[in-house]
């Protein structure tokens, strides 16, 4: 039986400009900015499959929308009239609580809790929450950001982002940095196990036993780590580190090493080490976007799975819980995907500075005004 054809989409001036609205206004539920962005990529000329690979959704929902639009145009975009109590919460209130959320501040608070904003509006905390959900609004939530201000940032992610992307032949990259000053540190008192219907409990104090710090070279291409511990994270250590990491690659390759702008990766005594030695190529990564260095994210599973739980009495076994942790990752190892390329990830910063660029005018604004 021979599958039917998707209804063809045209869109007038009018709807296409409201369609468009609808997916960038802040305070449109989800679903709604869902339901426009199917419609413009049917009218694009796009199969309901291609739209399904494009928005991960499923078929049938592509299918409905597509149907509903091409019989009742951005009326059929509605909600159809469900069975139950009617609504008690209009749309006013719900725009009412959605801005408020977002261009409001609880007095002598940073920010907004669904039982603050239920007073404040007049609703039940568990309507807040849905209106938040439907929203996708976590004023609980915080992330953090720095954006670079390298001159040279364009050209330093295109050069990093090809490595990862395009390896030159015969050579071997590797992403080389330190985590430095990593606490030994032992609990005041013995871990209580995990067992049924009870998690793992520690006490909240603990005792320092000294610092060590991870130097560590992640090949790219292998997943493989090479690390080594020292008691001081200076220019010498990372001499010798680099030293360690010669012996261990194999001498007819070219060796591109990633690494960051630490002053220790910049003294003369590190600069004279690779002027000796033609075959290594150093590619620094963009101030302020450590992001752009693979081996960070091998230290955040590190500090994940090894150190943050644990308890160590001494530096010597944090030192080989370390060790430990990198034979087994060697053992098994899984080489991280890269999946932007450089043109992605510049667009994503060149919108993300916009943003930036927009709430500073508008506090600016907010400010003069005020006086």
């Amino acid at each position: 039986m021979a599958t039917p054809r998707a209804v063809r989409i045209e869109l007038s001036e009018a709807e296409r400009a409201e369609l468009e609205t609808r997916l960038r206004r802040r305070k449109v539920a989800r679903g709604d900015a869902v339901r426009a962005e199917i419609v413009l990529l049917a009218a694009d000329g796009l199969s309901n499959l291609a739209i399904v690979e494009r928005l991960g959704v499923a078929r049938m929902t592509v299918a409905t929308w597509r149907r509903r639009f091409a019989e009742l145009r951005l009326d059929g975009l509605a909600d159809e009239p469900r069975p139950g109590a009617p609504r008690t919460v209009s749309d006013e209130k719900v725009a009412a609580v959605v801005t408020a959320t977002l261009e409001t501040l609880p007095a002598g608070r940073t920010h907004w809790s669904s039982r603050g904003m239920a007073r404040a509006a007049g609703l039940a905390p568990s309507t807040v929450q849905r209106i938040w959900k439907a929203f996708s609004l976590q004023p609980h939530r915080v992330e953090t950001f720095k954006l670079s201000t390298d001159p040279l940032f364009v050209e330093k992610v295109r050069d990093i982002v090809g490595l990862y992307l395009s390896p030159p032949e015969r050579a071997l990259v590797l992403c080389v940095d330190e985590k430095s000053q990593i606490q030994a540190l032992d609990r005041t008192q013995p871990l209580l196990p995990l067992r049924p219907g009870q998690v793992e409990r520690r006490t909240h104090d603990y005792k320092r036993c000294g610092t060590t710090s991870l130097f560590a070279a992640l090949d790219v291409k292998a997943g493989t780590v090479i690390g080594t511990c020292m008691p001081r994270h200076r220019a010498a250590e990372f001499r010798r580190f680099l030293d360690t990491v010669e012996a261990r690659v194999p001498a007819d390759l070219d060796i591109h090493v990633i690494m960051d702008n630490a002053a220790s990766h910049k003294t003369k005594l590190v600069r004279g080490w690779f002027a000796k030695r033609p075959r290594w190529h150093v590619h620094y990564t963009p101030t302020s976007a450590s992001w752009i260095n693979q081996v960070e994210r091998f230290f955040a599973l590190l500090t994940d799975d090894a150190i943050r739980r644990g308890a160590h009495r001494s530096t010597a076994e944090l030192e080989a819980a370390i060790k430990a942790y990198i034979e087994a990752h060697n053992a098994e190892p899984k080489p991280f995907t890269w999946m932007k390329n450089a043109d992605d990830i510049l667009a994503a910063v060149q919108r993300f500075c916009q943003r930036t660029i927009a709430v500073q005018a508008k506090c600016l604004g907010t400010s003069e005004s005020g006086h």
